[in-house]
């Protein structure tokens, strides 16, 4: 019996060694990725312009990135905070831990190279070489075209610099070692073709991150069959809990039912901001939604029209969905 227990003490002396190597080399070793490129963006009129409308519509950066007001329907952008960072992804919401969205103004990216920031946008790797939790969808922007990367970095770099230190962000356990295992190279695509429709599609829902909110999460993972079918819950700042929207061409329970005017209209009727916002205050307890239309329904509609049409290719799935409940 001693020699078992001595047998057994030495086998869970390696298990615990092998454990504590796996995760010094985990916090120590990784994220492992490429040095911030040696990069020069030119701040042309034409890249800021098209930067300032990504940011603004298909990546939506300012969207997470700036204050918000709880009290109107569409969550409006504060005035003067744009870029300004602060806003909370936490455990209220989840998640495993509390993260912080970053200044982009440049107050803070000032001292970051064009490559640093590049960089932390598609690997996931911050200036500090500090692994980013993937709320920041990185995993999705390491896949589009640089192109639209170097145009939303110029646009950025016109903001108006806001003085504002961002909390540090922070994982639980076992987050604090897995978030170094997520940054990875990116995988660059270049921009469809427009006329290629359901490919240009592909790719903008790629790049506004559709399928973050749209797919249901088991344990940190997107739940197999089930993408795009809705179901993700959102804590309202003002009481009450929101649920994303089967956007599957399932006919009964999601898009399956929507003609391609009917869902450009969905979008484009957050455009008149003095009905469908400014005159809608949403009291404590009452209906809002976490979906950045305002955003969203200024993108063209040639784009809102591809993004239809790629939705429309993917298999429909029967998820009802209960899109808001009191708690």
């Amino acid at each position: 019996m001693k020699k078992l227990l001595k047998v057994l003490g030495g086998l869970l002396g390696v298990v615990v060694i092998g454990i504590c190597g796996l995760l010094i080399y985990v916090s120590t070793a990784l994220p492992n990725v490429d040095p911030a490129p040696d990069l020069k963006i030119e701040l042309t009129d034409d890249r800021i312009q098209r930067g300032e409308y990504l940011a603004n519509t298909v990546f939506a950066c300012i969207d997470c990135h700036s204050d918000k007001d709880y009290t109107k329907f569409g969550l409006t952008i504060v005035e003067g905070t744009k870029g300004k960072g602060g806003g909370l992804f936490g455990t209220k919401m989840g998640l495993p831990g509390d993260y912080y969205a970053k200044n982009l103004t440049p107050y803070h990216l000032g001292n970051w190279t064009d490559g640093e920031v590049f960089r932390a946008i598609t690997t996931g790797v911050d200036k500090e070489g500090n692994a980013l939790f993937p709320i920041m969808p990185y995993t999705n922007y390491r896949r589009v075209d640089p192109e639209d990367i170097y145009d939303i970095i110029a646009y950025l770099r016109t903001l108006e610099p806001i003085e504002y230190d961002v909390p540090e962000s922070s994982s639980n356990f076992p987050m604090n070692f897995i978030i170094n295992t997520i940054p990875g190279e990116p995988d660059f695509t270049e921009k469809p073709d427009p006329s290629d429709k359901i490919a240009y599609g592909k790719y903008l829902v790629t790049a506004a991150s559709c399928a973050d909110c749209h797919t249901p999460m088991e344990q940190g993972n997107p739940i197999e069959g089930m993408e795009f079918a809705g179901g993700m819950e959102f804590e309202l700042h003002l009481g009450g809990i929101v649920t994303s929207a089967n956007i599957t061409p399932d006919i009964n329970t999601g898009i399956g039912s929507w003609t391609e005017e009917a869902f450009i209209a969905r979008f484009k009727s957050f455009q008149d901001t003095s009905n469908v916002i400014n005159k809608n205050v949403v009291k404590p307890g009452d209906f809002n939604t976490e979906m950045p239309w305002r955003f969203y329904s200024n993108m063209s509609e040639e784009e809102l029209s591809a993004i239809y049409a790629f939705l429309k290719t993917q298999s429909p799935v029967n998820h009802q969905i209960t899109k808001f409940r009191r708690e």
